[in-house]
């Protein structure tokens, strides 16, 4: 059964559009991002730092700082005399980022970046992002589709080469250590990374993303928009979209598989595929992860599209759960009709919500009780008085600080997220044992 959400709340699961194209312009490396915006709506930006792994002293963001006479008359002239006052940085790029209130009164940015740019040295890319557009992923496809339309350029194809779309749309606190393995796959396979949209992404790269053979999207809540215009304008080949991101036992060996097939790399597919099943398996046969004991135990999803959809393969067959909610932040068709395969395949009738808040996941776990449930630190409190006895938080936000990033994606994700689900094991158990006093 599916259901969307009927009843408004102030839902801390997801920003703004604002907040998601902050992720994206943060992406590129040699860049600036200047926020048309009063400047509450630019702490919006400040925290998309720590989502990019930026460094603060090599990343540089500015700010109109509106006030009330600009909310009310218009900024334009506010935002030329900030875009001539960028002339001293040593920048290639800046990014333009509309918040609500100059689109509302009127501001055209686009208009302005144009006649600003003959004065300055750098490129001015405008994006209209005020949060009434949507959510951060329809932030991030805004970002994406006018850095697209701007800065990429028809070039000749180079073989065996892919780029990479919104990584960063990705709920996993460490996602860099999903794109690292992706990265490395691709090396292993023979095949070239032209680009990655966006994380550590020189602004040439930009300008070279046509010239990739394949496309792999890597957020199952993003980029859809980014694929189908370099498939539609440049020819560029979309890979493994029909399939879950490759978390779990099936899917990364599907996921595998599938990229072996296209570049003509079988055997070394194959030969990962291989290793890295036995190196879970026996790992898995020393340590004895506590997953055996959740046998049938009705269990909750409730995160992104892009980890939710993979962890119901992930909870049906590597640790034997049944799936009875699955509660995914993101209402996306693409997603919607991947994750109905899915559990078509696997034979499961959970209740599906898409475009959960915070409110409609407290109802739908009322509803289902649920004894396991996947999830992030929202889950664990929403989850108080209904008896539910693990939480196992997966996706931001997490109570643990992360300093190390690591991965969900592939076989060390596997036991990556195993370990998460021992730990939340332990700690339960331990918390219902009897303290003794010591005897020394």
């Amino acid at each position: 059964m599916r259901t969307m959400p009927t009843d408004a709340c102030l839902d801390p699961y997801v920003r703004c559009a604002l907040s998601g194209a902050a992720q994206t312009a943060l992406g590129v490396s040699d860049s600036a991002v200047l926020a048309h915006a009063p400047q509450g709506c630019n702490y919006l930006v400040d925290g998309a730092f720590s989502w990019q792994d930026c460094d603060y002293a090599q990343t540089t963001t500015l700010c109109t700082k509106l006030c009330e006479d600009e909310i009310v008359h218009g900024g334009e002239e506010l935002l030329a005399r900030t875009i001539l006052e960028a002339k001293e940085l040593d920048i290639s790029a800046l990014f333009v980022l509309s918040a609500c209130g100059p689109e509302i009164v009127g501001d055209d940015i686009v208009a302005v970046c144009e006649d600003m740019q003959p004065k300055v040295d750098f490129k001015i890319i405008p994006i209209e992002c005020a949060g009434f557009r949507g959510s951060q992923y329809d932030g991030i496809d805004l970002a994406l589709d006018a850095m697209l339309r701007t800065l990429a350029e028809t070039r000749p194809t180079i073989p065996n080469s892919v780029c990479l779309v919104a990584p960063h749309a990705n709920a996993n606190p460490t996602w860099m250590a999903d794109l690292a393995w992706v990265k490395d796959v691709l090396s292993r396979l023979g095949v070239q990374v032209v680009a990655t949209l966006t994380h550590a992404t020189p602004l040439s790269d930009l300008a070279d993303v046509a010239a990739a053979e394949g496309v792999l999207q890597l957020s199952h809540d993003a980029g859809y928009r980014a694929v189908a215009y370099l498939a539609d304008t440049f020819g560029v080949e979309p890979l493994c979209a029909e399939l879950p991101l490759p978390i779990g036992m099936t899917n990364a060996r599907r996921w595998l598989t599938s990229l072996g097939e296209r570049f003509d790399a079988e055997p070394i597919a194959e030969n990962m595929i291989a290793d890295g099943e036995r190196m879970v398996t026996e790992t898995c046969r020393r340590r004895w992860p506590m997953a055996r004991f959740f046998y049938r135990t009705p269990a909750a999803i409730v995160a992104d599209a892009t980890i939710g959809i993979p962890l119901v393969r992930f909870a049906t067959e590597e640790m034997e759960l049944t799936p009875a909610l699955v509660a995914l932040r993101s209402a996306n068709l693409d997603a919607e009709r991947l994750l109905e395969r899915e559990l078509n395949e696997l034979g499961l009738a959970p209740q599906v919500v898409c475009g959960t808040d915070v409110y409609t996941t407290r109802r739908s776990l009322e509803a289902v009780r649920p004894r396991v449930v996947f999830g992030s630190t929202i889950e664990r409190h929403a989850s108080e008085g209904l008896d539910v006895p693990y939480i196992f938080e997966v996706v931001r936000p997490v109570r643990q600080f992360r300093l190390l990033n690591r991965e969900y994606f592939g076989y060390r994700g596997i036991l990556n997220l195993l370990e998460c689900i021992q730990n939340e094991w332990s700690d339960r158990w331990r918390s219902t044992q009897r303290r003794y006093a010591a005897r020394w």
